[in-house]
């Protein structure tokens, strides 16, 4: 029987050089929304799914495992497309991170509106690259985007 969702999703720590409290935190938050509801369904494979996501020469490598850890394929991705999303969102990023902690209401709300469609945006591109590889509703794409751009910190 199919179940068409992530039970697990790693990072592999070994291209992520450095991250600071702001970028940490949005790296939890997104495994754990991610983990708490998701739809992901490989074309190939039935799930539940752990997952391993890596950037290798300028590609994005999801490494497929089945439940219990046996690997099943890789799928990759081609990155180029996703240079200006993941450059932009790290500034808006930045923005949004130095508006909080300057307490300013108004600015807050600009910066997150801007960010938040800078991250829609993406994770619509995600969705198409991924179309005939990947099944991924709205949601799981976005929080992929944001774990891809963890992975592009240097």
């Amino acid at each position: 029987m199919a179940d068409p969702r992530i039970i697990e999703v790693q990072l592999d720590e070994s291209t992520i050089i450095r991250r600071n409290e702001d970028i940490e935190r949005e790296r939890q938050v997104a495994i754990f929304d991610l983990l708490e509801r998701n739809h992901f369904a490989p074309v190939s494979q039935n799930g539940p799914f752990r997952i391993l996501l890596r950037v290798e020469d300028s590609r994005l490598a999801i490494e497929l495992m089945n439940e219990k850890g046996g690997a099943l394929e890789t799928v990759r991705l081609g990155l180029d497309r996703f240079r200006k999303p993941i450059r932009d969102y790290f500034a808006i990023c930045d923005s949004y991170f130095k508006a909080v902690r300057s307490n300013a209401p108004h600015g807050i709300e600009t910066v997150d509106m801007a960010r938040r469609g800078l991250h829609n945006e993406a994770a619509e591109l995600l969705q198409e690259c991924l179309k005939n590889k990947i099944e991924l509703d709205f949601d799981t794409a976005r929080r992929l985007f944001t774990l891809i751009c963890v992975l592009h910190i240097r």
